[in-house]
């Protein structure tokens, strides 16, 4: 009595274990919808998206009603031996090749990543190698606040924030205040490092007409409205520093290093198989055609 009273304890302790590793989401006759279903399903949504739609809960509850009904009439199917159609085999095959494939891939990238000692060392190889392609323009790295109109009223606004700039105030503070560039405001206005041709002229000759590291300029009309610019930086032409190009020079080689064992491994096993020349043209050759 004893020993199987600890025994069902034990197998109820496993079990809560188990729900509590991989939570279900939802439950039904037909059986449950788990965290780990919805992350192997997340997986068919491109990686940017899955965050925004993984944390609304009324998504969640609506995938995983969709995970249901597709669990349930596939069992459904099995139960009809539905599954045995040689159609039904083939795509099966086809869908198994392709997850457990995708799986040996990147199993093959952890295998062959390199450490970022080994990646920062052959970067700043390929940078001494061949410096040439590195050459950059003159380059400004600007922060701006833009003001609405051009008018008497904005004329004075922009007055104020150049006098508050000019007596000390902090920039970013102001472009998150008062820029109407929402899209850099909270960036405190910042625009990033830009060449010649990449800006309207007036904004662009003002831009480039800065030299000292936060000098401010007049307020800039354009057609956007009114501008005070903020010099961050003001880069010579010539060869961009290693420092400047590490992180893309990394990220280069780590993805050429797992393209090129991915392509090794694919040839070695293309190698291995002899394509039935008379059973390709009699395939293609009955294939019907389109109607």
């Amino acid at each position: 009595m004893r020993s199987t009273l600890v025994l069902a304890l034990g197998v109820a302790a496993v079990a809560q274990s188990a729900q509590a590793a991989d939570p279900v989401l939802l439950q039904g006759p037909g059986g449950a919808i788990t965290a780990s279903d919805m992350q192997a399903d997340s997986l068919r949504m491109p990686e940017e998206m899955r965050s925004a739609v993984l944390k609304r809960p009324q998504s969640v509850q609506q995938i995983a009603g969709n995970l249901y009904v597709r669990r349930v009439m596939a069992d459904e199917a099995h139960k009809l031996q539905l599954d045995q159609a040689p159609e039904v085999q083939a795509i099966l095959r086809i869908a198994r090749d392709k997850i457990l494939s995708e799986a040996y891939l990147a199993h093959l990238d952890k295998t062959n990543a390199v450490s970022d000692e080994a990646a920062l060392a052959q970067a700043r190889a390929m940078y001494q190698a061949k410096p040439e392609r590195f050459k950059a323009e003159e380059r400004v790295r600007i922060r701006h606040i833009l003001i609405e109109g051009k008018d008497d009223k904005a004329q004075a606004k922009a007055q104020e924030l150049l006098k508050a700039l000019r007596g000390g105030a902090d920039f970013a503070a102001l472009a998150k205040q008062n820029s109407i560039d929402r899209g850099t405001a909270d960036k405190g206005g910042d625009l990033g490092l830009f060449a010649r041709g990449r800006m309207v002229p007036e904004f662009e000759n003002a831009a480039f007409g800065l030299k000292n590291k936060g000098d401010l300029s007049e307020p800039v009309a354009t057609q956007f409205g009114l501008h005070i610019l903020q010099l961050q930086e003001h880069l010579p032409a010539g060869i961009q520093p290693f420092d400047e190009v590490r992180d893309a020079l990394v990220q280069e080689l780590r993805a050429k290093i797992t393209q090129d064992a991915r392509a090794d491994m694919a040839q070695k096993i293309r190698e291995q198989a002899q394509p039935q020349t008379a059973a390709i043209e009699a395939f293609s050759n009955g294939y019907p055609s389109a109607k």
